[in-house]
């Protein structure tokens, strides 16, 4: 587990550092999520993204997801998640894991970043030309000026 690394950060992340965390010589895996921003979404144009969260809680929950999928598929993981205002294309999350095997990998890659969308408290505006709107799971919320 990268537990020298901050889960929520600001700056732009660094996925081949995350990868460096995950790499052993016993790993003859390594696989890498990564979300980025898109430039449309629910039918509108996205011009960015806007990310916050409850960061003392989205730290501890990132890291007991990290511990979960290391003790139940004996992996090492990585994630990150960006927070603030992010352009067309940025990394908003990054998950890594490297396994002996890549079947473990890609299971507990995707455990990875199901689990951290359903539970970290993270929350997400699409920033669009006509409007802002806050994402709660499928519905968009118009923000307020």
């Amino acid at each position: 587990m990268a537990e020298n690394l901050r889960h929520m950060v600001t700056e732009p992340i660094q996925v081949d550092r995350l990868e460096q965390q995950v790499g052993s010589h016993r790993n003859g895996a390594v696989v890498t999520f990564v979300g980025r921003v898109r430039n449309h979404s629910r039918g509108k144009t996205v011009a960015y993204l806007e990310y916050d969260a409850y960061i003392p809680i989205a730290e501890r929950i990132t890291g007991s997801i990290e511990r979960d999928a290391a003790e139940r598929w004996g992996v090492d993981v990585a994630i990150q998640h960006r927070l603030g205002r992010l352009e067309l294309g940025e990394a908003s999350v990054v998950v890594c894991v490297g396994a002996p095997h890549r079947a473990e990998a890609f299971e507990a890659c995707r455990y990875c970043i199901d689990t951290l969308k359903e539970t970290v408290p993270i929350w997400k505006k699409e920033v669009c030309p006509d409007g802002s709107f806050w994402i709660e799971g499928d519905s968009a919320i118009p923000a307020q000026p």
